[in-house]
């Protein structure tokens, strides 16, 4: 199997400065692994590494679509396979970097496309039981029916929770539920995956002081634009730090309960991420370069031995 390396973790751990040290260190390329990360104009709420800090390393998978644009799980995997290709075909090393668990897990084989990031879909669930208690289980049943025959043939009319649970896995993946495969096979690509985490409460501190940084960088404006190109209907519009400002702008709300949300939802968000990390993803070689950076060359050294580089 092709060799690759992937980092994984919570927001705030370091890990587009570990993807980029050790592209540099390797003669390797950074595949984004970030869902939000693919839209173009979303740079400071979605934390990517701006020119300077990629140091000419090449990046892949980063504003690749409009802030207009869907984008599926299935959609990310296929290119990351590509890119994956390329890299491989350019002599180089794959880093496959970021915090969007279901992503990762899907590109390694770990989980099925009909698998579910904790988080990634509270917007569908939340709309589709909206409808439910509007319309009713016959109604919500035909909704299913349009996009997923299969399924609906299936799943009886009253049973709502696997119903919302079809329509949910149609909208995240853009695979019907029916054509999902049920069962993990073998890992596709022999992967050395690196895991970065800290203390709680230090983790917590570091997202509150990331969160004040993005403030000064003009993340209200970034929001704004975002909001006024049609944010709340957007599936560029659900990432934390974008959504929070939705009722500001409507004059429903302060600024300060806004910050604060922000902060609230993106500890909680590292959280649900950590918790994915730990239950869905085998074999991560966990490290804590926050309070140990002096492991950064062990690492290094971990990896060169994982794909046979002498020093």
């Amino acid at each position: 199997m092709k060799k690759i390396i992937v980092i994984v973790g919570p927001t705030a751990v370091g890990k587009t400065a570990l993807s980029i040290a050790m592209a540099q260190q390797l003669n390797g390329a950074v595949i984004s692994g970030d869902s939000m990360q693919v839209y173009q104009t979303l740079d400071i709420g979605t934390a990517k590494a701006t020119p300077t800090e990629q140091a000419g390393i090449k990046h892949y998978l980063l504003d690749t679509k409009k802030i207009t644009d869907t984008f599926t799980v299935a959609e990310w995997v296929s290119e990351a396979r590509q890119a994956i290709d390329e890299i491989i075909a350019h002599g180089q090393v794959p880093i496959i970097v970021g915090g969007t668990g279901f992503y990762i897990a899907a590109l390694l084989g770990d989980m099925p496309l009909g698998g579910n990031e904790a988080g990634a879909d509270e917007m569908i669930r939340a709309k589709w039981q909206a409808y439910l208690d509007e319309f009713g289980s016959l109604a919500l049943w035909q909704e299913l029916a349009k996009v997923d025959a299969a399924a609906a043939e299936k799943i009886p009319v009253n049973n709502n929770r696997r119903i919302i649970r079809a329509l949910e896995v149609f909208e995240l993946t853009g695979v019907p539920f029916s054509k999902q495969p049920r069962t993990v096979g073998q890992r596709e690509y022999d992967a050395f995956i690196i895991g970065l985490n800290t203390e709680r409460e230090v983790l917590y501190q570091r997202i509150n002081a990331r969160v004040d940084e993005m403030l000064t960088l003009g993340l209200e404006a970034e929001a704004r634009q975002l909001f006024l190109a049609g944010g709340p209907e957007l599936q560029s519009g659900t990432g934390i730090g974008y959504k929070e400002w939705y009722p500001y702008f409507e004059n429903d709300g302060d600024l300060t309960s806004t910050i604060d949300l922000i902060k609230r939802n993106s500890r909680r968000f590292a959280k649900r991420q950590l918790t994915w990390f730990r239950h869905q993803i085998e074999a991560i070689n966990w490290f804590d370069l926050v309070q140990n950076p002096q492991q950064m060359p062990e690492i290094i050294n971990e990896v060169r031995a994982f794909l046979k580089i002498k020093e």
